[in-house]
């Protein structure tokens, strides 16, 4: 028989040993808000789910059940099959709240031989466990914030996800929002909802609440479709901020590389109707033009310089200078080799009080 177990316990069982933790709920269900690391074995499609739904509320709930049952029996080799070819050995399901769909999944598959556990309360009681801990990390996140600054295209999310390999303590607020954080930056991305968002973050934040410091990038209060927590923002504006100063070229060069413009023409051109009259008209002329034409190298170079620079040259003259230091480099490489050893000599080797 499977076993029932809670949030903390599949916590403490991901520490201890691989999982496949699995949500059985419909496609549209599992786009809208999952766990992170789940995969998508649903028991109903999304049209099944809603063929159900309509039985019981036409009919009755005995129908339900049996249109229910009449679905996954036909389906059922199959989805036996998914659940046996994920290489982890134990599987943990999930539904909605803990209900229907997820026990009939634990059952069929340890009938067939598969180590199964059930979440307790289901995705409802993760959110539930995620709200409790957002409001607990209020008051007990510790670390310091040394935040990586910079023009547009000077390589901070490559920087930050360099350091993070190497085991630095970084918190990735543009992965966990899915977005780059600018009009353009849900170009080629499927940006993360709030609950995706606070979902990613929380389980970051506790692995990093008793590091001393943590390495984030300069984000607004709003990262796509995800606003960042109070107590992070005021954290941030009270952290250590190096700022990298690369040179224009090489800045061009590496938004080319991320956003590959050639890729999305309409995407761009959408985004930028959307600041076409913050920029002089004849500069904005000349941009529309470049991008219409395929000339990505121009039309990013004159962003940068009529819209994104002025901008940012604003928000970084409210940094103090005493808790402000710039690195002027010639590329990404260089900028996290002395991001490196700005910590070892500030940071780590700092005496404490």
């Amino acid at each position: 028989m499977f076993q029932d177990i809670s949030v903390d316990e599949l916590r403490e069982l991901q520490k201890k040993k691989p999982l496949a933790i699995v949500d059985v709920r419909s496609p549209s269900e599992f786009a809208e808000s999952n766990i992170p690391g789940s995969v998508n074995i649903p028991i109903f499609t999304d049209e099944e789910r809603a063929e159900i739904g309509t039985v019981y509320k036409q009919i009755n709930p005995d129908a339900a059940m049996e249109k229910g049952l009449e679905i996954v029996s036909a389906k059922l080799p199959n989805f036996i099959k998914e659940f046996a070819n994920l290489p982890e050995e134990e599987k943990v399901v999930y539904c909605w709240r803990g209900g229907m769909r997820s026990k009939t999944s634990a059952t069929l598959i340890d009938l067939m031989g598969i180590n199964a556990k059930r979440l307790i309360g289901g995705i409802r009681g993760f959110r539930t466990w995620v709200v409790e801990n957002l409001e607990e990390l209020e008051n007990n996140f510790k670390p310091k914030a040394l935040v990586i600054n910079g023009y547009t295209g000077s390589g901070k999310t490559k920087i930050l996800n360099d350091l993070q390999e190497k085991g630095y303590p970084v918190m990735d607020l543009e992965g966990m929002a899915n977005h780059r954080g600018s009009v353009f930056g849900m170009i080629g991305k499927n940006p993360h909802n709030q609950k995706v968002f606070d979902l990613m973050f929380v389980e970051r934040a506790l692995e990093l609440k008793d590091s001393p410091y943590v390495l984030l990038e300069a984000e607004s209060k709003r990262v796509g479709r995800a606003t960042l927590p109070d107590f992070l923002l005021n954290i941030k504006e009270q952290g250590y901020h190096i700022f990298v100063d690369l040179p224009m070229e090489e800045r061009v060069l590496n938004i080319l590389e991320d956003y590959r413009p050639w890729e999305f023409p309409k995407e761009c051109m959408s985004a930028f109707q959307r600041i076409k009259r913050r920029i002089h008209t004849p500069i904005a002329a000349q941009i529309e033009k470049d991008l219409e034409t395929g000339d990505y190298n121009s039309a990013v170079k004159l962003l940068l310089e009529y819209y994104y620079d002025p901008r940012y040259h604003y928000t970084a003259e409210q940094i103090a200078e005493d808790r402000s230091t710039v690195l002027h480099v010639k590329n990404v490489e260089e900028a996290t080799r002395m991001i490196e050893e700005f910590i070892a000599e500030k940071i780590t080797k700092a005496p404490t009080n």
